[in-house]
């Protein structure tokens, strides 16, 4: 049972390959091919995208604590000049703390700058095959027009052709009809002329056929006695008179 099952597999596995193969169309899967390679493409450009939007934000960020440091250390001066040391402190503290967060930021956008020349690197060299592989698809699909143009125009000129042997399978089998209809037609005249087949459509039977023939072929051998019997008169006539 499982080898008969496997062996059906098979089969059905054959017959479903052939079908693949006979509805696909190189074109069409040549064009989708390159609808995805298109696809893939953009995803790409929306990663750059995104990465250089990111690293927009990251450098305002970067911006805007800058201001804050100057900012801090502008009040760390003011508040020491002013003799309160404790305020100065503790501007100094925050201005510690936004030049740490500085330093997480640069190294983020150094980050994304990297990741960014990547993508830039790998869209160039996607974009570059995206082109070549679309000239080669166009000059394939060219061939494979070319091609299937050139074996349509043989199988016609053959004969080969699915159409072309379906007229010709078509001609013989009218060949065959005719030949067998033309043969049936002599031999049912033959039968009729020996007496084996009665003609249905005349009022006289085999009998009154045979008998109209033997009188018809008396009536001739009686005309031929008296044409001989005239001529021979004719002839001892002319040889009295000479």
């Amino acid at each position: 049972m499982a080898g008969l099952l496997s062996r059906l597999s098979m089969v059905i596995k054959a017959k479903f390959s052939r079908l693949l193969d006979r509805a696909e169309d190189p074109g069409e899967t040549l064009d989708y091919s390159y609808e995805k390679q298109l696809e893939l493409l953009q995803n790409v450009k929306r990663g750059v995208a995104d990465v250089v939007t990111a690293k927009k934000r990251l450098e305002m960020q970067t911006n805007t604590l800058e201001q804050s440091v100057v900012k801090l250390e502008t009040q760390a001066r003011q508040a020491l000049g002013a003799g309160r040391e404790d305020l100065a402190r503790a501007a100094l503290e925050r201005k510690s703390a936004v030049q740490q967060q500085l330093q997480s930021l640069d190294e983020q956008v150094q980050g994304l700058e990297s990741q960014q020349e990547k993508l830039v690197a790998s869209e160039r060299q996607l974009s570059t095959k995206i082109e070549a592989f679309r000239s080669q698809k166009e000059v394939i699909k060219a061939q494979y027009s070319a091609a299937e143009a050139q074996v349509r125009i043989g199988e016609a000129a053959s004969g080969i052709g699915e159409e072309m042997a379906d007229t010709g399978l078509a001609i013989q089998r009218a060949k065959d009809k005719t030949e067998q209809m033309t043969a049936r037609a002599a031999a049912v005249e033959e039968l009729v002329e020996a007496g084996t087949l009665e003609d249905f459509t005349s009022d006289q039977t085999a009998l009154d056929r045979e008998l109209s023939q033997l009188a018809s072929q008396s009536q001739v051998d009686s005309e031929l006695e008296k044409m001989k019997a005239e001529i021979g008169a004719g002839g001892e006539k002319k040889e009295l008179e000479e």
